[in-house]
């Protein structure tokens, strides 16, 4: 069996919300402790982790809870960068590969790092036909999305073929959901997307979304 790929000292950004693969996300950057951090990873056209908060804010504040995060996150490739006045950065970010933390460190000035190994990514599978009109429904609702928001930075390009990927389509659609923090991690971190896309399914059919 091949020993999983390892990665050493990769910084995080602990946050309140999942980063899924294939997804984007707009951060507003001004704490110190991350400000270097994306700048170097910028230079170095580096990923950094997002992992989920399960307890703590995402601005430290005196008397705050500490930190802790879950074990399972994302890497954050970043596609845009601005530095629209001193001390603070604006982000675009696509999230690419689940990782598993081995080990985490916190550095003297509050940033933290892990070691961490890769999980493998998504099987491509096909959306079955029971599955179709989850599909559609996710078209539906980000072609209007688009229509009303048009500048929003965060909603992902749309392919033909990316509505027949299971994977594909249960992330965007968790990325779309009200539910809690903790069924999305959930969801984020099964191995199966035909599974994930059943659960999203079951999701939209119980609360009407989607329809």
């Amino acid at each position: 069996m091949p020993q999983p790929l390892t990665l050493s000292s990769l910084p995080l950004f602990p946050l309140g919300s999942v980063l899924f693969p294939g997804g984007l996300l707009a951060l507003r950057v001004f704490e110190v402790r991350y400000l270097d951090m994306v700048r170097k990873c910028h230079q170095a056209g580096a990923p950094f982790g997002v992992v989920a908060l399960t307890e703590g804010q995402e601005v430290r504040q005196a008397g705050s809870a500490q930190e802790q995060f879950c074990d399972v996150g994302t890497l954050a490739s970043i596609e845009k960068l601005d530095n629209p006045q001193p001390g603070l950065i604006t982000l675009l970010c696509r999230g690419t590969q689940r990782f598993r933390i081995v080990r985490r460190s916190q550095l003297t000035h509050g940033l933290w790092t892990a070691d961490i190994e890769h999980i493998d990514e998504d099987l491509a599978v096909a959306v079955p036909d029971d599955l179709k009109a989850v599909a559609t429904a996710l078209s539906q609702v980000l072609h209007t999305l688009r229509q009303r928001e048009p500048d929003i930075p965060a909603l992902p390009p749309i392919g033909a073929d990316q509505f027949n990927d299971c994977a594909w389509v249960a992330n965007r659609w968790c990325e779309l959901l009200p539910v809690p923090l903790e069924l999305k991690q959930r969801l984020m971190e099964l191995e199966n997307p035909l599974v994930r896309l059943e659960l999203v399914g079951d999701v939209l059919e119980r609360t009407g979304i989607g329809q």
